[in-house]
């Protein structure tokens, strides 16, 4: 009977490992909390290291999203022939309006053209000695802003082509240029990324070799009682863990905090490009990103730290 009781106190398998675990975390919590200025200023060093490629992405993701606002601006101004009359000008622009991924058609007449033309150049009375209207009739394809980018430019260059069309003009240089300068940005975010996850490690690393340093008598002991170097590395382990994700904390904090204060000066910017209005709130997939990112480089530094230098402390 006393056997039985004895067998089924005994804990499972899972139960110590759990126990083993649990007894760890709130060892380095304590630690931690012990010297809270050290901690938050190794934090704090990791949580500006992990800010800096997170407000990067977040300000690229805001330019990603405003310039698919500016898609529209793509767009391609079809001068037709003088030999076309306005009834099928205005039915080309029909049968246009109806192709997949136009999102306007637009038919301008000659005398509209020319209208317009009067109340914007400041050229009205030189204009009104001509004989003739020397402007042509236009149509103005707008594409859907949801057509990929390269689908509308191959839309837009074909009926460039059609043969009601004189000449044509597309008004996407500049759309191409805003494209091409994201693109490398975005090259930017992710060669900066790098190198502060480096730095990170080398934080983290460098804290851990001076936690082991300090605590190098205490490792002896365990190591001469029997303790495994899975115990001994478990506590380092953790401690480089709640290092990562109190940085990535902090590095979220800062850049909702940077995001506050710029969201006015951004969004007056944006009105005046009418895209959209500027930073937006801080995206739950760049925040899981950047905890994840934290305490896997927390864990790693720890994890090559103490397997460098665990196993040169050995009793004597």
């Amino acid at each position: 009977m006393s056997n039985a009781r004895r067998v089924g106190n005994t804990p499972s398998g899972f139960s110590r490992w759990l126990l083993e675990h649990t007894r760890a975390i709130s060892a380095t919590l304590d630690q931690l909390k012990r010297r809270p200025f050290g901690t938050l200023l190794t934090a704090f060093v990791i949580g500006v290291t992990l800010a800096l490629p997170a407000g990067l992405y977040s300000v690229l993701g805001s330019l990603d999203a405003a310039s698919s606002g500016l898609k529209g601006s793509l767009r391609a101004s079809l001068f037709l022939r003088d030999n076309l009359d306005d009834a099928a000008g205005q039915a080309l622009a029909a049968k246009l309006a109806k192709r997949p991924g136009v999102a306007e058609a637009r038919y301008i007449s000659r005398d509209q053209a020319l209208a317009e033309f009067k109340a914007h150049s400041g050229f009205g009375e030189a204009l009104d000695i001509l004989d003739s209207n020397p402007l042509p009739a236009v149509i103005v394809v707008t594409p859907d802003s949801k057509a990929p980018k390269a689908q509308a430019s191959a839309m837009l260059d074909e009926m460039t082509k059609l043969p009601e069309v004189e000449s044509a003009r597309l008004d996407r240089e500049w759309l191409e240029r805003l494209y091409a300068i994201l693109a490398i940005v975005e090259r930017l975010v992710l060669l900066i990324a790098g190198a502060l996850a480096i730095a990170v490690l080398a934080v983290v690393a460098n804290t851990i070799r001076l936690d082991i340093s300090a605590r190098r008598e205490e490792i002896v002991v365990l190591k001469v009682i029997g303790a495994s170097n899975g115990f001994i590395r478990r506590p380092f382990l953790y401690t480089g863990l709640w290092y990562g994700l109190t940085g990535a904390l902090l590095a979220c904090l800062m850049v909702i905090g940077a995001q506050v204060a710029l969201s006015e000066p951004a969004a007056n910017l944006a009105g005046l490009y009418g895209v959209g209005a500027g930073f937006g709130a801080l995206a739950a997939d760049t925040v899981f990103a950047v905890f994840a990112t934290g305490a896997a480089l927390g864990w790693l530094a720890a994890f090559w730290t103490v397997g460098r230098h665990l196993g040169g402390i050995e009793p004597d």
